[in-house]
């Protein structure tokens, strides 16, 4: 059983999606929310693991809600406008459907996030979420060029769609593997998640300095600098004992 979570400026829209989601009994509608910040209040309380989330509201986009998150859940986006769906999918989204929703297109993007839980199930049975010590060394390729590289020696890693950015030494290559599925398999007494796009080593900051909304910027040894957010600002203080 799935939460699910609606958030549609769109009274009707959010009806009738509802109504198609009867034939889905496996998705359960734990929550509707009328805007972005609606929404994310009802993230926090609710705790859903899909969104069917509009792009265009009126406060924010479905975009700009997603990036005040620091995980967020599985995503559908549900719009009237065609021309985001690239977009869409730099944020990682299950699929992107259009109104007014078909019942077929809604049936493809439910077996979707079927097909992406059963490769989490197959990832945790295969044993690919052990953490990795500091001193593993990771097979990083981009294009004709590779490295072995020891975690210890990664600076940050940063989120670009699908893929991740890691930075060592003076190379930054993209290797396809979200910050999600890194963040599982990393030490976190090593490696903190700093905000939805970066995770960053905790022995390789140089400088920590107070940032605005009492978030953080630390600089790190690479020269990078990495915004904490809020919310992870408070774990970061307790966890490092500022």
């Amino acid at each position: 059983m799935k939460k699910a979570l609606i958030i549609d400026d769109e009274r009707l829209a959010r009806s009738e999606l509802k109504k198609l989601l009867v034939d889905h009994p496996e998705i359960l509608v734990v929550g509707e929310a009328v805007n972005a910040k609606d929404g994310l209040e009802k993230i926090e309380a609710l705790r859903p693991d899909l969104l069917f989330l509009d792009v265009q509201m009126p406060d924010q986009t479905g975009f700009e809600l997603l990036a005040e998150l620091e995980r967020a859940p599985q995503v559908i986006f549900i719009t009237a406008y065609d021309e985001h769906a690239l977009k869409a999918f730099e944020y990682n989204a299950l699929d992107y459907l259009l109104k007014p929703v078909e019942p077929k297109r809604l049936a493809d993007a439910i077996h979707k996030l079927h097909q992406a839980d059963e490769k989490e199930r197959q990832a945790v049975a295969g044993g690919l979420r052990n953490i990795l010590s500091e001193n593993d060394q990771v097979f990083v390729k981009d294009g004709d060029r590779c490295w072995f590289v020891k975690l210890q020696e990664i600076r940050l890693f940063e989120s670009v769609g699908n893929y991740a950015r890691v930075y060592f030494e003076g190379n930054k290559p993209l290797i396809l593997k979200s910050l999600n599925a890194l963040e599982e398999r990393l030490d976190e007494r090593t490696f903190f998640r700093a905000n939805r796009k970066h995770i960053v080593n905790l022995r390789m900051i140089e400088k920590i300095d107070t940032y605005f909304n009492g978030g953080l910027l630390l600089e790190m040894k690479g020269g990078e600098k990495i915004e904490v957010s809020r919310r992870q600002a408070v774990k970061f203080k307790e966890m490092m004992s500022l």
